[in-house]
């Protein structure tokens, strides 16, 4: 537990939203295990204390508090939040989902205050939201950790997610987390997808997702508590995912992962297989200047991320390989709407110089590569995304069996 080591907490502030239908026709099963039936107390459940114990430990007691908003402010769009402290007469926080096991994973025995929107099973408003949970731990009268819980619908159609949250959810720091569930996590976020029997999903529509996230996405104090919160973060997500679907009066539950992978580390590049990628070479006019690499989520998880940098371990160049044809929908709009058209064997895709998308169509169903310039380079400027995207994709694909991929780029 690194619960003595503050973790930046940060204001979640959440978007006016109002309810609108659901989106797509329900797809696939509502069991995410396949099985078509609930695990009793699925979702941690299992790990929660009884009534008895919950009021022994009276320091983390809870009295339920209304938060009281008034009818003008639901009327006009707002969102209204429960809070809840010292955790004994209430339900499990954020939405009677964490078990004791993960949030004293998190927490410890700190008194904690929650906060929650109602968790609606139709999406609130443009921002494709279906309810938030902020969980905060306290020393004394000082704020110690706080953790977000987020339920939302990924946007494809109009490219809202196509940017920050790939910065967030989709980094070189993250690992896949196997088992057969759709996400990955890291010592600071962590995302599981929800079903699509569940949910549903329409065109251009990305998964609907739970978020958690801690403190400032990729700050890691060490790698010993990189692990501990980690393992933290994996525990609630699960939680916090199962709790979703039996609110969504789904059947099923995720299993928690029993082992992670490791975290990989930056490395030096190897400029002949630039990210592990056999034939995907870094051209010699970068190679002084871009030394380190690292890869994550490995290779059986729904999108595998190479950042490439200097020595202080700033990703200059970040390439992404979305394999999970839901997530790929999430660059919808950025492969047909944003920048010059790139041409390709079996797909298509844009570039706007600094950021290049291409979608080719495999066997698997789409499939989305990213090539993203974040900072500028002293050799060429942000001219470095167009001159590795070809080389990119056609190694990515013939690694992933979806090739040749052989791409035109618009006239210079």
């Amino acid at each position: 537990m690194s619960e003595d080591q503050p973790v930046p907490v940060e204001n979640a502030d959440t978007k006016n939203t109002e309810n609108t239908e659901n989106a797509g026709s329900a797809e696939g099963v509502a069991s995410p295990d396949g099985t078509g039936e609930a695990r009793a107390g699925g979702g941690g459940g299992g790990d929660r204390p009884s009534f008895v114990r919950r009021l022994l430990r009276s320091r983390t007691a809870r009295a339920v508090t209304a938060a009281g908003l008034a009818g003008a402010l639901l009327g006009a769009g707002a969102v209204a939040w429960r809070t809840d402290t010292l955790p004994l007469l209430g339900p499990a926080p954020c939405w009677d989902s964490l078990g004791h096991s993960s949030v004293s994973g998190l927490f410890g025995d700190r008194r904690i205050e929650v906060d929650e929107q109602p968790l609606r099973n139709s999406r609130q408003g443009d921002g494709l939201s279906y309810g938030q949970c902020r969980v905060t731990s306290f020393k004394d009268d000082r704020a110690l950790r706080q953790v977000t819980v987020n339920v939302h619908q990924l946007d494809g159609l109009r490219g809202t997610d196509s940017r920050r949250w790939p910065q967030e959810f989709l980094a070189a720091g993250m690992v896949s987390l196997g088992e057969g569930l759709p996400g990955m996590v890291s010592a600071s976020r962590g995302w599981l997808a929800l079903p699509q029997g569940c949910t549903g999903r329409g065109d251009f529509s990305g998964p609907t997702v739970v978020e958690i996230g801690m403190g400032r996405a990729g700050v890691d104090f060490s790698s010993d508590l990189a692990t501990q919160d980690r393992d933290a973060l994996t525990d609630a997500l699960v939680d916090a995912t199962n709790g979703v679907i039996r609110s969504f009066g789904c059947s099923g539950s995720y299993p928690s992962p029993r082992t992670l992978p490791s975290v990989d580390t930056w490395r030096d590049t190897d400029a002949a297989a630039l990210c592990g990628t056999k034939g995907f070479a870094l051209p010699t006019a970068y190679r002084k200047e871009l030394p380190r690499t690292q890869i994550g989520a490995g290779d059986d998880g729904p999108a595998r991320i190479c950042e490439v940098g200097g020595d202080y371990r700033e990703p200059v160049m970040r390439m992404t390989t979305v394999v999970d044809p839901a997530l790929a929908e999430i660059f919808s709009w950025d492969s047909l709407q944003s920048g010059a058209s790139v041409k390709g064997t079996t797909g298509y895709g844009k570039t706007t110089g600094g950021r290049a998308v291409y979608r080719a169509s495999c066997q698997t169903g789409p499939v989305v590569f990213v090539v993203e310039q974040l900072r500028q380079t002293g050799k060429g400027g942000f001219t470095l995304t167009d001159d590795l995207l070809p080389g990119y994709v056609a190694a990515e694909a013939e690694r992933i069996g979806c090739g040749p991929q052989k791409l035109t780029l618009p006239p210079a």
